[in-house]
């Protein structure tokens, strides 16, 4: 068995979209209108991808304030540096709980906590 998505429901999928595409560095690999109030794309490179659905029907969303989507970045401070110049505000961190890993928190466009991971080599 393989983890092959994360399924999450946007509120604007042009915003989420540059949000993934231009924050998170994620390529669209394929998109869909199943039904005229649906749209859904998938991103990602490798074996797991996101998957943005909007639906035009559906007004609100409950994440959850414990459930974050983690990615790893070669630097940190290179990220912050970048989050930064965009205006994106840090949500939580940076923390450091170990010697090898430091990562921080930001929201995409619908309050989703996003996890940026540099394992550190020592």
């Amino acid at each position: 068995m393989n983890f092959c998505w994360a399924t999450i429901q946007v509120s604007d999928m042009e915003k989420s979209l540059s949000f993934y595409q231009d924050v998170i560095g994620l390529k669209i690999n394929r998109r869909m209108q199943p039904m005229p109030d649906i749209n859904i794309v998938f991103l990602g490179s490798g074996g797991t991808e996101i998957e943005l659905i909007h639906n035009n029907k559906k007004t609100s969303f409950n994440y959850g304030k414990d459930i974050s989507l983690g990615f790893t970045v070669e630097s940190l401070d290179k990220t912050i540096g970048f989050l930064n110049n965009r205006n994106i505000p840090i949500h939580e961190g940076p923390f450091q709980p170990s010697p090898i890993i430091k990562f921080l928190y930001i929201l995409d466009p619908d309050g989703l906590k996003i996890q940026f991971v540099e394992n550190i080599k020592v």
